[in-house]
């Protein structure tokens, strides 16, 4: 099993969001990573790009539920673009979509934080 790395670029949003655009998988090897990059960006509006992300597995879709949650709590916006139609049915099939909205496109996200 070839384990593959995840990569976070940070970057600014038209309506001075953050933006942390993922790259790579979502799985148990990178979920911690994944975890620590939310929890380390303080910005009060956050937009997380999926759309370089192949593949979530179940580690991965439960610390995505994690720092939804934890950002919630902390009073802090966050939204989630991008996913592709994998990542899609597993929240659907989890029920998870309940819970948490992607939006198709960073734009779109964007838009929510008028």
């Amino acid at each position: 099993m070839i384990l593959q790395n995840m990569q976070i670029v940070a970057s600014q949003g038209a309506r001075g969001q953050t933006i942390l655009s993922l790259k790579g998988p979502l799985t148990s090897h990178t979920a911690l990573t994944f975890q620590d990059a939310i929890r380390s960006n303080d910005s009060p509006t956050l937009i997380v790009d999926f759309s370089g992300v192949p593949f979530i597995d179940s580690a991965g879709l439960g610390a995505l539920v994690g720092v939804h949650v934890a950002a919630r709590k902390a009073g802090r916006r966050i939204a989630f673009a991008g996913m592709n139609d994998q990542a899609r049915a597993l929240m659907d099939m989890m029920h998870i979509d309940q819970l948490i909205h992607p939006y198709d496109t960073i734009e779109d996200a964007e838009a929510v934080f008028l």
